[in-house]
């Protein structure tokens, strides 16, 4: 939605759908964190056995890439806020965390489904998409 509001040169809309990919982002990691800590609480450490360590580090590269695309959505977030910049600057940079979450959605839902056993019903979907 913010890349549409970025095509319309609708500078509020544009705010609008940052601030909320924000927060929506900000809530899962939160929310990530609060499962960790359930986890802890629960006793299940990384140390206890390969397969917590590997949830662990699976769940912990995903909030690392989350992280990442925080920053990248918060620079462009401030620059929409400056109406001095460049509207097709700012088109350009939107595009760029469009690809970037678009793809960090896709790169996660295929783990998912692979490490569920549904690759295949992944993979239908998508050649249904894309054909």
């Amino acid at each position: 939605m913010a890349q549409f509001a970025a095509a319309s040169r609708s500078r509020e809309g544009l705010k609008l759908w940052l601030g909320a990919s924000g927060v929506f982002s900000l809530a899962f990691l939160l929310g990530q964190l609060c499962a960790w800590r359930e986890l802890v609480d629960a006793g299940l450490y990384a140390s206890s056995n390969p397969a917590n360590a590997f949830f662990f580090l699976l769940t912990g590269a995903h909030g690392l890439h989350l992280i990442g695309g925080l920053v990248a959505l918060g620079r462009t977030f401030r620059g929409a806020w400056d109406d001095r910049r460049n509207t097709a600057l700012l088109a350009s940079s939107v595009e760029l965390c469009a690809i970037y979450w678009h793809f960090l959605l896709f790169v996660w839902l295929l783990l998912f489904a692979m490490l569920t056993g549904r690759a295949e019903a992944l993979g239908a979907i998508c050649r249904r998409i894309l054909g």
